[in-house]
């Protein structure tokens, strides 16, 4: 099932929290040999964890991370403006617009996560009002993108081939969340469930400690 945790609450789920760092680990440091920070107990953070992000993961039956994303405002720090406003050419600041990054499959992921994912990241835009994610992706993630059925308009890229960079942005429409619903195997009534349990009618993202 699809989980809307922010940073703040995730002491209130252990496994599914270190699991994550772990697979981050994995997938960045291991398996993608990024130049990212790994502790003693092999989980990956950075200092946009410490900014109280709105994370979505994956939650297996057992309780552990099948696949995460992180979400922040771009009217805070983001990684973005940070480190890859170079390719921008702008600095990206609006209420309208959130920051995805650390999008992460465990080895065991189901065939399906990475839509799930994907589905999860329309249905905080439908609920909180947002227009557009940005975000930046590496040349492997084009194909799950175009297999998902979500693929960004790209602002700005650097590098070839393997080494490609690239800054993305994202929107939702209602064509683009019956393509990927169709992809996760998951109904959009059961979607929106899960983001209504986690926030309620009317919700509001926590934003104050990110802005």
């Amino acid at each position: 099932m699809l989980r809307y945790i922010y940073a703040n609450d995730l002491h209130n789920h252990p496994k599914l929290a270190r699991t994550m760092f772990e697979d981050r680990a994995d997938q960045f440091k291991t398996r993608l040999g990024w130049d990212v920070d790994v502790d003693a107990n092999g989980q990956e953070r950075d200092q946009y964890d410490r900014l109280n992000p709105l994370y979505v993961i994956w939650e297996n039956a057992d309780g552990s991370h099948g696949g995460s994303m992180r979400f922040l405002p771009t009217t805070g720090p983001v990684m973005v403006n940070d480190v890859f406003g170079h390719l921008t050419g702008a600095v990206i600041s609006s209420a309208l617009i959130w920051e995805c990054t650390r999008f992460c499959l465990s080895r065991n992921a189901a065939s399906n996560v990475a839509a799930a994912l994907m589905l999860a990241g329309g249905e905080i835009m439908t609920g909180f009002g947002i227009r557009h994610f940005v975000g930046v992706f590496d040349a492997r993630m084009v194909r799950i993108y175009r297999l998902i059925g979500s693929s960004p308009e790209v602002l700005g890229s650097e590098g070839e081939g393997r080494d490609k960079i690239s800054v993305g942005l994202w929107e939702f429409t209602p064509e683009a969340k019956a393509t990927i619903a169709r992809r996760a195997g998951i109904s959009p009534e059961l979607s929106r469930l899960w983001f209504d349990r986690a926030f309620g009618a009317g919700a509001r993202p926590q934003v104050a400690l990110s802005a």
